[in-house]
């Protein structure tokens, strides 16, 4: 079965996301900052995040960043999802293990079709 953590403060993103995502067969988990997105991971490692970038606690890049020094560079695979959309922060996304990078908002069809680019899906 597949599964995707949804990682954003916002609860209506995550709802949405989550919509999106059991709909397409995933079995999906919520954490509102990078912090309980990284304990998360380590009970329980998810297939794929859905990150955001800019929340309280922990930031998305610092729990990305986290989260490949502590598990490695490939798994799972990170969608950033966000509204920066400066060169800067994709390229800095990509650099610390982001696969992809889209843009809120977002609808369904920007998100499979970005999963399904990623090969998440």
């Amino acid at each position: 079965m597949r599964t995707c953590l949804v990682v954003d403060d916002s609860r209506v993103v995550r709802k949405v996301a989550r919509r999106i995502l059991e709909s397409q067969g995933f079995i999906v988990e919520e954490a509102e900052d990078g912090q309980i997105a990284l304990d998360a991971c380590r009970r329980n490692m998810p297939g794929s995040v859905l990150l955001d970038w800019n929340m309280p606690v922990m930031t998305g890049i610092e729990f990305l960043r986290a989260l490949r020094r502590e598990f490695g560079s490939e798994n799972p695979p990170v969608v950033f999802c966000t509204t920066e959309n400066d060169i800067s922060f994709i390229q800095q996304a990509i650099e610390s293990g982001a696969q992809e990078f889209i843009m809120k908002p977002f609808d369904e069809d920007i998100l499979v079709g970005k999963f399904i680019q990623v090969g998440i899906l």
